[in-house]
């Protein structure tokens, strides 16, 4: 069976007045909002431009993550 991609969410969730990001996972409201509902390609795209967001800021950007199965490996 084919798994979702793992959210950006890191329970950190507090919008930034200035930029309209959320602090924790640099996603705008919309992104957070629609990302249930997002298809694959399109989170893809979310991930992309987290990692330029977080080079713009001198973050290291992590690496989209799939879930894993019980067997400890991507499903």
């Amino acid at each position: 069976s084919r798994t979702a991609m793992r959210s950006p969410c890191i329970a950190v969730c507090r919008i930034e007045p200035e930029s309209g990001l959320c602090e924790g996972c640099l996603r705008t409201l919309d992104e957070i909002a629609g990302w249930g509902s997002m298809g694959e390609a399109r989170r893809e795209q979310v991930w992309h431009e987290l990692a330029r967001r977080k080079a713009t800021r001198g973050e290291v950007a992590a690496r989209p993550a799939r879930a894993v199965a019980a067997t400890g490996r991507p499903a």
